[in-house]
């Protein structure tokens, strides 16, 4: 009866965390940590559907380590397999057939290490349909102050579509910040402003420059130029053309004293940083904050967004009355006004919060929290969508014998199936590679690293299909 029933026990677990233990998700201000009431979350409908198949992902995209955390999730899940599988030999009492049990347990563990690597990369590389903001403030708009594209060294995105990015994820404004390159957005944000492609949301000319420290350099135009120059000599390059100075992510230690850049005339600091740490040392993040605070530094959030999957996760919110009514050139002037102005009254940083603070120093049984919290954030429509998915896999279950492959097949394919993944993805990165040479890097990296696993795991997975498919085994009697 157990066996026949075996997904009543999940839902209920599922809707009791959902229902008595649940966990809102909000938009915060990243300065006082409380709720901003004016900003709701909305979940797309497709998400919804597959939730059972996206959400987990999209949760783990949305880690406060995520780099850190996924390799040990594929451990857990490779102590669990291991446990169960020789749980399951011991259990066989004819040698013969323990023998080949054991043979396809072992043969079992490279393709479950190469399925969860390649779900990895769609959590890190794809841009799946995640959570969005919603405004719902009359006034404020949403920015952009830090973004990199493919004509950065590191990017992995093109402008297009980093446009469309910032488009789904509620921006009304973004300056594109590619590193020692402010060409390529200037000619970017001259098509759109010649109407070749929509005004909203508004591109404009940043760039990040690598001196002491790394700065965003926002509103630049074509004469600017950074090469070879100190900082103090481009802060004030920047100031004479009408932009503004941000110290980007000087928290994590790399860059001289905060002092140092206050006197350089810097504009403002970024107060969190997606791209590097979310969440980095509290007591540094206070000093930071009053130090900007009594000197009038204008605080940001920087989104440092490369292009790669992980979802938005910051906003900042300017207080801009009549935006809709303005034309671009005054949109963006007013935006440098409220930065080169410091501030702070008409600016909020924005954090999506989705889950308790936690640190990085013992993540070892931090999969089974991130588990238990991801169902206690789930609404009445995405615990319906799991209770029908698992419904429907215990149909499944119960009639796999007649109708499907034994598992040690479907293993094999999935394998191939993840692998040829990989190779495609390969081939796209080295073609995207072809098209920005000279610029981005990355793209040549991760196509190699991936062509290189995905063809030897290729070679296994099919190796594994004939075994196990087309080369006839010996009876047991």
């Amino acid at each position: 009866m157990l066996k026949k029933s075996f997904v009543a026990i999940p839902i209920l677990v599922i809707a009791s965390l959902a229902l008595f233990f649940h966990l809102d998700i909000h938009i915060i201000d990243a300065l006082s940590f409380k709720t901003v009431p004016e900003y709701d979350i909305h979940i797309p409908i497709l998400r919804i559907i597959f939730e059972p198949i996206l959400g987990l992902l999209l949760y783990l995209n949305r880690a406060i380590y995520p780099l850190q955390e996924l390799p040990i999730t594929l451990l857990w899940i490779l102590v669990f397999y291991i446990s169960l599988g020789l749980f399951k030999i011991f259990k066989i009492a004819a040698v013969p057939y323990r023998r080949q049990t054991t043979l396809r347990f072992f043969g079992n563990i490279p393709l479950l290490i190469g399925i969860c690597f390649s779900v990895f990369i769609v959590i890190l590389f794809v841009r799946l349909p995640n959570n969005t903001i919603v405004n719902n403030t009359s006034n404020e708009i949403l920015v952009t102050s830090h973004a990199h594209t493919e004509y950065s060294h590191d990017g992995l995105i093109s402008q297009e579509k980093m446009w469309e990015w910032h488009k789904r994820n509620g921006f009304d404004a973004l300056f594109i910040t590619d590193h020692a390159n402010h060409k390529k957005t200037l000619d970017f944000s001259t098509q759109q402003r010649n109407n070749q492609f929509p005004i909203d949301p508004l591109i404009m000319v940043g760039q990040e420059h690598s001196g002491s420290n790394h700065m965003s350099l926002l509103g630049l135009n074509g004469k600017f130029e950074t090469k070879d120059k100190p900082d103090s000599l481009i802060v004030n390059l920047v100031h004479k053309h009408g932009g503004a100075v941000i110290v980007n992510h000087w928290f994590d230690g790399k860059g001289k004293d905060k002092e140092f850049y206050k006197d350089l005339g810097v504009d403002g600091f970024e107060i969190e940083n997606v791209g590097k740490e979310l969440y980095y040392d509290r007591t540094i993040f206070k000093d930071l904050k009053k130090f900007c605070e009594d000197n009038k530094l204008l605080m940001l959030g920087g989104l440092d967004f490369h292009g790669y999957g992980r979802a938005c996760g910051i906003w900042n919110a300017f207080q801009i009355p009549n935006w809709h009514q303005m034309d671009p050139d005054k949109k963006e002037n007013s935006i440098l006004e409220i930065i080169r102005n410091r501030d702070q009254s008409r600016v909020k940083v924005l954090m999506y919060q989705d889950r308790p603070f936690y640190s990085g120093k013992n993540l070892l049984f931090q999969p089974f929290i991130t588990v238990v919290n991801y169902f206690r954030t789930l609404n009445f429509w995405q615990v319906i969508s799991w209770t029908l998915w698992l419904i429907l896999f215990q149909l499944l279950w119960n009639y796999r014998r007649e109708h499907f492959i034994p598992m040690h097949k479907r293993m094999a394919l999935a394998g191939m199936l993840s692998s040829l993944f990989l190779i495609v993805l390969g081939l796209y990165y080295m073609v995207r590679a072809n098209a920005v040479k000279g610029y981005s890097k990355v793209f040549a990296e991760y196509s190699s690293l991936l062509l290189i696993i995905g063809s030897i795991f290729m070679v296994y997975s099919l190796g594994t299909i004939y075994f196990r498919f087309f080369k006839k085994m010996k009876k047991i009697n």
